[in-house]
């Protein structure tokens, strides 16, 4: 696949680099590799990133960027991501598509996860 004009990579803010390896390893199976201590990159099996060191937050409600992740089971990651200690923004609602719920991270920062 040509990578010309996709997105390659993704850094996200995190004030507390352990924890959100910590969750993300455990709600998504990621893998991480630490760049010292304020940088962590992760690989989801399709996209790369990073966390990098930061008091800052991205939410929907600042303008930032939403990042959507996609999960068969719906309910079953919105229970997962509660498990783990995210905080639900939004609960399941409907959406042309599909349906969804928001939630942010330790760090503060919000995703959301969606299924048809």
């Amino acid at each position: 696949m040509d990578a010309t004009n996709k997105i390659d990579y993704i850094e996200i803010p995190a004030r507390n680099l352990a924890a959100t390896k910590r969750f993300f390893g455990d709600l998504f199976g990621w893998s991480f590799e630490d760049y010292g201590e304020d940088y962590v990159s992760f690989d989801d099996g399709r996209l790369s990133g990073g966390f990098y060191t930061s008091d800052n937050i991205s939410t929907v409600e600042t303008g930032s960027i939403l990042i959507v992740f996609y999960h068969r089971d719906l309910q079953k990651a919105f229970d997962r991501v509660e498990e783990l200690g995210g905080e639900i923004e939004r609960e399941i609602f409907s959406f042309p598509g599909g349906r969804r719920f928001h939630f942010s991270d330790p760090s503060g920062n919000e995703y959301a996860v969606w299924s048809e």
